[in-house]
């Protein structure tokens, strides 16, 4: 008998309703604990905002090779899943908590090509953007996504103990999530 294949942790916001959408990603609601900017904010209801299932998530979906988009909420997923781990990889040469969240300042602020630029990895999984309007309305949505992200990620990362980034987290700065990295290249735009 073989061992089924362990699913993959998909967005719970996949079938949500009235959401905006652009280049086939809602633009979700999330908690602005540490940003500012245009994303929609959460109904009492929302027990874990696409910020919190990216990190939640991270560790279990980053083992994974394939990853079957089941809808827009997915496509988000996916690209915060590939910032959280350029995020670690950047927290590897952070001496201390402080070190820690300027250098996540750093990378949730600096240039990025959005998920629908030709030679960002994995643009297959997303749609054509219509206008320049929209790309620019995405692009502010996903740099809150990313500082947001990037500040809750650092409270998370940091042993209280050393000040310093846990092993236990740093330890998957090896795996790429279905083997791509934002850091190669298409990650950061020049």
């Amino acid at each position: 008998s073989s061992i089924p294949a362990m699913p993959v942790y998909r967005s719970k916001q996949n079938k949500t309703e009235g959401c905006r959408e652009i280049g086939g990603i809602f633009l979700l609601p999330f908690a602005p604990n540490h940003s500012k900017g245009p994303a929609p904010r959460p109904g009492p209801e929302l027990e874990l905002d696409i910020i919190d299932e990216a990190i939640t998530y991270f560790k279990a979906n980053v083992f994974f090779q394939n990853f079957e988009i089941k809808g827009s909420a997915d496509r988000l997923l996916v690209y915060l899943t590939l910032f959280v781990g350029q995020a670690l990889n950047r927290m590897t040469r952070c001496p201390s908590k402080d070190a820690v969240q300027k250098e996540m300042y750093q990378l949730s602020i600096e240039n990025f090509k959005l998920p629908t630029d030709v030679g960002f990895p994995l643009k297959a999984y997303y749609k054509k953007v219509e206008s320049k309007r929209e790309s620019d309305e995405l692009r502010a949505y996903l740099l809150q996504a990313r500082q947001e992200l990037s500040a809750r990620l650092a409270e998370i990362v940091i042993d209280p103990n050393s000040g310093k980034p846990s092993k236990w987290w740093m330890c998957f700065t090896k795996r790429k999530f279905l083997g791509q990295s934002l850091d190669g290249a298409g990650g950061a735009r020049r």
